[in-house]
């Protein structure tokens, strides 16, 4: 039986890990180890605990309401045979697919040269948030992301056009308004 290495159990109901209603598989192991991390108990390899990955299915067979999966920890990319598997069985289940890494789009897609496994499950996901946390970009304006320089990226559109593709709806602005509340009236 397949196992993967995971950080908790599945996580229900979570609205800021990815759009809609999701629920989150906290994948164990990240070698990344960005400097303020929210989840560096993620980081050891050998961490966290073993998880039949039949199991990990039937919990997410019994979700109710739910709009999707977000591979999140730790790197998903450092169990890409375990993610792939869970990836195909969401989608086959019609969940969408959040994911996010500290590696680039670009990176990724080097490192599919040595390993074909990483362009599967690349085609498995919808949405990818790619790169490091980085600390002196950390922002509170940064929908599902921490940091500036993380993007949300449309995975379709970018593994058709052989470069990352972030969704227009997530470009961060520039310039932040910071008079926006001026005008507001409290009632």
């Amino acid at each position: 039986m397949a196992k993967i290495r995971l950080a908790a159990p599945l996580q229900t109901d979570s609205i800021v890990d990815g759009e809609g209603l999701r629920a989150v598989v906290w994948t164990q192991g990240c070698i990344h180890n960005c400097e303020g991390c929210h989840n560096p108990e993620t980081h050891d390899l050998k961490g966290g605990y073993l998880e039949d990955i039949d199991n990990l299915k039937k919990d997410i067979l019994a979700l109710e309401h739910h709009d999707g999966i977000t591979l999140s920890g730790g790197d998903p990319f450092v169990q890409i045979d375990a993610c792939l598997e869970i990836a195909t069985f969401c989608k086959e289940n019609n969940l969408n697919i959040w994911c996010y890494t500290g590696y680039t789009f670009e990176q990724l897609m080097i490192m599919n040269k040595h390993n074909k496994q990483i362009i599967k499950l690349l085609e498995q996901i919808d949405v990818l948030i790619d790169g490091k946390f980085i600390l002196a970009e950390k922002s509170y304006a940064c929908p599902f992301r921490g940091s500036k320089n993380q993007r949300v990226l449309d995975v379709k559109e970018s593994l058709k056009a052989n470069k990352a593709v972030i969704l227009k709806k997530y470009r961060i602005q520039e310039k932040v308004n910071l008079n926006a509340y001026d005008e507001l009236v409290f009632i």
